[in-house]
């Protein structure tokens, strides 16, 4: 019997729109008025899915969301951080100097603020135009310290510019950071070992459940971990080939509600 389910937004939750369908919707509700934990999880901060928790009802006490890819296990009505990862000022600048060498713009996501940082002259972030909701401030390098909580750094830039220049990240960085393409223009770094999966599995052992009550929907290389730990790994159709070779089940597509389809299939009880 399927506990909590973990579900990514971008691709999966959300249409090409950026919306919840009616169907998701219910099926969400009707899955938590079971006792099922609805939990949303994602690479972004609280602060820029606060209207979608709204939206679905997920602000009650005892109502969680897994943020920064894992980093942070929040509850969802106070923002209150019971389990938390995050990188040392150290490791900021480690990426500062790869991000330089690659000539790309990185960005430092602390807390609810996104800090943009000067790495590329040529190239500026598009982070800010991928979620509105985000907080994003230019921030001098030489301002970072010590006191900041640092949950995540991206690289947003477009794809053709982006990918060719992946395979030059040296190699010791790629072993010291857990680095994931969310989206096709979004390149993240967490610290080693830091996944969705890892965030999932702190918040179901906090909550009792067990590995095999846990069903995972995602559709993007962020989401493997997760889709793998799952007792029911779910991908979308419209998943990168790699969550759809993992997975256990492939839902329909984000445009087809593929979200209420597989649990109206798998986790409410009378079907649909």
């Amino acid at each position: 019997m399927i506990k909590l389910i973990a579900i990514d937004i971008d691709g999966t939750l959300l249409n090409s729109k950026k919306e919840v369908t009616s169907r998701n919707k219910q099926a969400l509700a009707r899955a938590k008025a079971q006792g099922v934990k609805v939990v949303i999880c994602t690479g972004r901060p609280l602060r820029a899915i606060r209207p979608y928790l709204d939206e679905l009802s997920l602000k009650d006490a005892g109502d969680y969301s897994i943020t920064f890819n894992g980093g942070l296990v929040q509850k969802n009505e106070t923002g209150e951080i019971i389990e938390k990862a995050a990188m040392q000022l150290a490791d900021v600048h480690e990426l500062i100097a790869v991000a330089e060498g690659l000539n790309l713009p990185l960005d430092i996501v602390s807390e609810e603020i996104v800090l943009s940082l000067p790495t590329s002259a040529e190239h500026l972030s598009i982070y800010g135009s991928l979620n509105p909701l985000l907080d994003c401030r230019p921030f001098a390098i030489d301002a970072l310290d010590e006191t900041k909580l640092y949950n995540k750094a991206v690289i947003a830039y477009h794809q053709e510019v982006l990918d060719p220049k992946i395979p030059a990240i040296p190699a010791e960085v790629s072993e010291k950071f857990e680095i994931i393409k969310s989206r096709h223009n979004l390149l993240e770094f967490m610290p080693k070992g830091i996944t969705k999966a890892y965030g999932i599995s702190l918040l179901a052992q906090d909550l009792g459940i067990d590995q095999s009550e846990v069903m995972a929907i995602g559709d993007e290389e962020n989401d493997l971990p997760m889709i793998r730990y799952a007792g029911i790994g779910v991908a979308m159709d419209n998943a990168v080939p790699m969550i759809k070779d993992a997975a256990d089940v492939v839902t329909a597509s984000n445009e087809a509600d593929g979200v209420a389809q597989v649990i109206e299939k798998y986790v409410l009880t009378g079907g649909a």
